[in-house]
């Protein structure tokens, strides 16, 4: 198996401006200690308007970090394409691309949370057409080295070409969150990796592998585990008490963001919102034995690529990494 991050930071509008941007750097922090402990990439979410600092500035911050590692692959899970100007986020992409020798995994979604849709002064009903329309253009703007124009729906743009070019070509690896039938045919057919939420149960994650396999392989593109990652709540706990604290505080995280997704102007049964009635039903969230056999069952029905999302301090990466990651391949902890 191989595991990565899954999550972000936060810098709350504080009157202590150090105190605000404390969060990002105890984040960069633990990102360059997972490199050191042997995880292979961490993916941010962006998102906007929380009041609790959640990451806004996704290709920013991990530019940042970047320049603190060597190794670590730098993921977004997602850019949510609906808000971006595509040819603009084409060059932030293909900027950090290049600076970090070829390390960033480009995720890229169409949002669903209400405060967001209300922002931006957006209707969730154009998230689709805007997603599509962004999409197709920031592929064509990375991948393209002469002048190319766009008339579209929401953009038009004449002769540009985006500089500089990627290092990776002719685009940064594509992941799309995706989890109904139709999303991951459709990630499939385009022959986009795949990633796929912390809520659902292995037997869902496994009926999902199936399907993104069997539409990958028909529209002539070779499956590889490894072009699957699946979020995980993941905790390992010293003793009883301490994980039952981390289940409460969970719960308690888990209804904040669901507060922020719940309105007349979000998508729904999109992502969290599909699972209101189940929080956190599959966190693997428990001593190391428990998580190890949560780990198993996704193991088993053919998942080998793991996001660890609300990894909470850095002493439980580090439990993680000495006490689980060995049992299932991954390098030991230094």
């Amino acid at each position: 198996m191989r595991f990565g991050l899954f999550g972000g930071a936060a810098a709350p509008r504080l009157p202590d401006v150090a105190a605000s941007a404390q969060g990002f750097f105890d984040f960069v922090e633990t990102n360059v200690e997972a490199e050191a402990l042997g995880f292979h990439s961490s993916f941010v979410t962006e998102h906007h308007f929380t009041g609790i600092g959640q990451v806004s500035a996704t290709l920013t911050l991990l530019t940042f970090i970047a320049a603190r590692t060597t190794r670590l692959r730098l993921g977004t899970a997602i850019l949510v394409l609906p808000w971006h100007n595509p040819v603009l986020l084409a060059e932030q992409v293909a900027t950090l691309d290049l600076l970090s020798r070829g390390r960033l995994d480009l995720g890229v979604g169409k949002g669903y949370r209400h405060n967001e849709f209300a922002g931006f002064a957006m209707p969730p009903d154009e998230a689709e057409p805007r997603f599509e329309e962004v999409l197709d253009v920031l592929v064509r703007a990375l991948a393209s080295d002469e002048p190319f124009s766009h008339r579209g729906r929401f953009f038009r743009f004449d002769e540009v070409v985006v500089e500089p070019p990627p290092h990776q070509r002719p685009h940064p690896p594509l992941w799309l969150a995706a989890g109904s039938e139709a999303s991951i045919s459709a990630c499939a057919r385009r022959g986009f990796n795949l990633l796929l939420d912390q809520f659902a149960s292995p037997q869902q994650i496994g009926e999902r592998i199936a399907i993104y396999r069997r539409e990958l392989e028909a529209a002539g593109h070779a499956f590889e585990p490894m072009r699957v990652a699946v979020a995980r709540n993941i905790f390992v706990a010293r003793d009883a008490a301490e994980k039952q604290e981390a289940v409460r505080r969970q719960a308690q995280i888990h209804e904040r963001l669901l507060s922020l997704s719940r309105g007349s102007e979000s998508r729904p049964g999109s992502h969290i919102l599909g699972y209101a009635d189940t929080p956190e039903a599959h966190s693997l969230i428990g001593t190391a034995e428990e998580v190890e056999a949560g780990l198993a069952a996704l193991e088993e029905v053919g998942v080998a690529y793991v996001l660890l999302f609300g990894q909470g301090s850095r002493d439980n990466l580090r439990r993680f990494a000495e006490r689980v990651m060995p049992k299932f391949g991954a390098p030991r902890a230094p």
